[in-house]
C-alpha cells in the first residue's frame, strides 16, 4: 500500500459549517513551533521537550505495568481505564507539539501491532484545529510560489475556510469566473518538520535497544517510513495528483464529485482546487431542509467506498465527516486527498482469497490464508486464532447483521495484533480503519445503517475473481478438486507406511500441548520467584541485626548482596505478568 500523508486541512464547506476551526480574523501569537525560523532556543528546547515526553510515557507505561500500583487492588477494569486516559493525555501531547506529532500520531493509529488499542483509538479521531497565519503571510507565500501567475487572481478572501497545523485554506475567483480554493502551506513548515523528525529517529534508535521495548518491533524501521511519508505530504504536487487520479475514477458518475485541480496555480506548496460546496453528510437537519434523503445517501457512500476498494483499489483512507459533504441535488464530494490508500494486486488476490473463506465461515482455510499473507508468525499455536476467528466470523455474518459490526471487528483485531506475534499489513490497517470510519458515518446518518449487509454484490468480484477474469473460481475449485484427489490416492501409500513403522517400533508420536507448556513454565517461574523471595527476606533480617550490633557499617554487605537478588525478582514479576496477560487474551479467544 501506498499512502502519502495523512489528513491535512480540508475545505469541506457546508451550509452551517467548515471544516477547520471556526472562521475568523487571522490570529498572531501562534507559538514556538508554527514560527517561520527556527531560533537557536527552539533547537535546544524542543529536542529536550520530546526526550523528556519520551521518558515521562516510558515511565508512565511501566508504572501501569505494575499490579500493586492500582489503590483497592488490579483488575481489568481498572487498567482499561488507566489506559483511556494515558492515550488522552498523549493525543493532548502530540497536539501540543505541533505539525510533525499531529501528523505522526495520525499515521500511529494504523499500527495496532505496536500500541495498546486504547491509543490506537484515541489517535485515530486525532484532529488539529490551530489558529490561522497572516493573511500577508498567505500572499506573500503565492507571490513567492506562482509568480506572474498570481495575476490569474482576481479575488482572494481574507478569511479563510479552515486553518490547520499543516496548511490553511483560501477562497478565491480568477479571471476566467472560474471559483477555486487555495491550500496554502504554513511557513517554515519543513525546517521544525526536519528537526523534529531527527530527534524522533534519536528516540526510536534508544527504545529499539531496550530489551522489552524493542524486542519484537522494528522502531527504527517505523521511523523511517514516518519519516518518508511525512516529508513526502509537504509537497502539495503528490496530493494534486492523488485528486486528480481520484476524480478519474468517478467522472462516469454523476452521485460523484472530487474538485478538480487547478495545475497552472498549484506548486509544492500550493494547491488550488475548485469550490464544491456542500452540506456536511453528518447534518441531518440541513439534509432533510434540502430535500436529501439520509438514508440514501448513506448507501452511495458505501456503494462509492466499496467500489474504490474492489473495483479501483485506489481508496480514500480517511473518510471522516470533515472530508465528506453532499451537495444540493444529492450527490456525495469528497474532500482532501493527502491520505490515500492503494491496494496491490496481490493483496487483492489474496484478499479474494480471505473473502470466500469468511463467506463460507471457514475458519481453518482463513487462518492459513492470515499465516500466507504474513499476519501471522511461523511457529505459533494457531488454535486460539481460529477460535477467535470463528467467533468473529459468527458475529459478523449471522443476520440481522449489527449497525457496528466492523467497529467491533476492529477492537477485536487490535487487541489480537497488540504484544503478539500477529503484524498486519498496512493494506488492511487502512482498509478496516477507513471502513470502520464510514460505517460511523453511515449510523449517524441511518440509524439501521450496516455496510455488511449492502457489501455482498461488490465482494462478488472479489469472490470469483482475482484481479484476472471471471474464470477465477473455477479454476479454484479445479484446483482444490485436484488437491483433494492428489491426496486421496496417497491414503492408501501413506498408511501402508505408517502401518509397516508400527510393526519395525519406529514409529513416535509427539504431543504438543501448548497450554500445558505455558502453565508449567509459569509454575517455574512462580518457585524461582519465592526462592529468591525467601533470600531476599533472609538478607533483609541479616541486614536489620547488623544494623543493630555494635558494627553496624556490616549492613552493607547483605544490601550489595541483595541488590541482584532483587533485579532479578523485579524481572521475574515482569514476566509473569506479561505470561498473564497473554493467556488472558488467548482464555477470551476460546469464548
Amino acid at each position: 500500500m501506498t499512502v502519502s500523508g495523512v489528513a491535512g486541512s480540508g475545505h469541506a464547506v457546508t451550509a452551517k459549517a467548515v471544516s477547520g476551526v471556526a472562521a475568523g480574523a487571522p490570529t498572531r501569537g501562534i507559538g514556538s513551533w508554527r514560527r517561520a525560523r527556527l531560533d537557536d532556543a527552539t533547537r535546544i528546547w524542543r529536542p529536550l521537550r520530546i526526550w523528556g515526553l519520551t521518558l515521562k510515557l516510558l515511565a508512565s507505561l511501566w508504572w501501569d505495568g505494575r499490579r500493586w500500583s492500582y489503590p483497592g487492588g488490579f483488575t481489568p477494569e481498572r487498567l482499561a481505564a488507566r489506559q483511556r486516559r494515558r492515550a488522552r493525555w498523549l493525543t493532548q501531547q502530540f497536539l501540543s507539539l505541533g505539525s510533525a506529532f499531529i501528523k505522526l500520531g495520525q499515521l500511529l493509529s494504523a499500527r495496532p501491532d505496536v500500541l495498546p488499542a486504547d491509543v490506537v483509538e484515541e489517535l485515530s479521531h486525532l484532529q488539529d484545529r490551530v489558529p490561522a497565519f497572516p493573511f500577508s503571510v498567505v500572499e506573500g507565500l503565492l507571490e513567492q510560489e506562482l509568480g506572474e501567475r498570481c495575476a490569474e487572481i482576481l479575488d482572494l478572501e481574507e478569511v479563510p475556510l479552515g486553518s490547520a497545523s499543516l496548511a490553511q485554506v483560501h477562497r478565491a475567483s480568477l479571471r476566467s469566473g472560474r471559483q477555486v480554493v487555495f491550500k496554502v502551506q504554513r511557513p517554515g513548515l519543513e525546517r521544525l518538520f526536519r528537526l523534529d523528525l531527527e530527534v524522533l529517529q534519536q528516540v526510536a534508535a534508544a527504545v529499539q535497544r531496550h530489551p522489552r521495548w524493542g524486542q519484537g518491533r522494528d522502531w527504527i524501521g517505523i521511523a523511517k517510513e514516518c519519516r518518508r511519508v511525512l516529508l513526502r505530504e509537504l509537497d502539495f504536487r503528490l496530493e494534486a495528483e492523488h485528486a486528480a487520479r481520484f476524480r478519474q475514477q468517478f467522472l462516469e458518475d454523476p452521485g460523484i464529485r472530487i474538485p478538480a485541480v487547478v495545475w497552472e496555480l498549484s506548486s509544492r506548496r500550493v494547491l488550488c482546487l475548485d469550490y464544491v460546496p456542500g452540506i456536511k453528510i453528518t447534518d441531518r437537519p440541513a439534509l432533510v431542509a434540502a430535500g436529501i434523503e439520509p438514508a440514501a445517501v448513506a448507501e452511495k457512500g458505501a456503494a462509492s467506498y466499496l467500489q474504490q476498494l474492489v473495483r479501483f483499489g485506489f481508496f480514500h483512507a480517511d473518510p471522516h465527516p470533515g472530508n465528506l459533504a453532499v451537495a444540493t441535488d444529492g450527490a456525495l464530494i469528497y474532500y482532501d486527498f493527502g491520505m490515500m490508500g492503494q491496494i496491490s494486486e496481490r493483496l487483492r488476490s489474496r484478499l479474494g482469497r480471505m473473502v470466500r473463506a469468511a463467506a463460507a465461515r471457514d475458519a481453518t482455510t482463513l487462518v492459513e490464508e492470515l499465516q500466507q499473507a504474513g499476519v501471522i508468525a511461523e511457529g505459533v499455536d494457531l488454535g486460539p486464532v481460529r477460535r477467535l476467528v470463528r467467533v468473529m466470523l459468527t458475529e459478523a455474518l449471522t443476520p440481522p447483521f449489527s449497525s457496528n459490526v466492523l467497529q467491533k471487528l476492529s477492537g477485536d483485531l487490535y487487541d489480537l495484533v497488540y504484544g503478539q506475534p500477529f503484524r498486519l499489513p498496512p493494506e488492511l490497517i487502512f482498509v478496516m480503519r477507513a471502513l470502520s470510519t464510514f460505517e460511523g458515518v453511515g449510523r449517524s446518518l441511518d440509524p439501521g445503517f450496516s455496510l455488511v449487509s449492502i457489501a455482498r454484490p461488490y465482494l462478488l468480484p472479489l469472490m470469483t475473481a482475482s484481479g484476472s477474469g471471471p474464470n477465477d473460481l473455477i479454476n479454484e475449485l479445479g484446483r482444490q478438486a485436484a488437491e483433494v484427489g492428489s491426496r486421496a490416492l496417497g491414503i492408501p501409500r501413506r498408511l501402508d507406511e505408517s502401518l509397516a513403522r508400527i510393526e519395525q517400533g519406529d514409529l513416535q508420536v509427539q504431543i504438543r500441548a501448548g497450554e500445558t507448556d505455558r502453565l508449567l513454565r509459569r509454575l517455574a517461574l512462580a518457585q524461582q520467584s519465592a526462592g529468591q523471595s525467601f533470600l531476599l527476606g533472609g538478607l533483609a533480617v541479616a541486614a536489620a541485626l547488623l544494623a543493630a550490633s555494635a558494627r553496624p557499617a556490616l549492613v552493607a554487605i547483605p544490601l550489595v548482596l541483595g541488590l541482584p537478588v532483587a533485579t532479578g525478582w523485579l524481572k521475574l514479576q515482569s514476566r509473569l505478568q506479561r505470561d498473564g496477560r497473554i493467556d488472558q487474551l488467548q482464555g477470551g479467544g476460546k469464548g
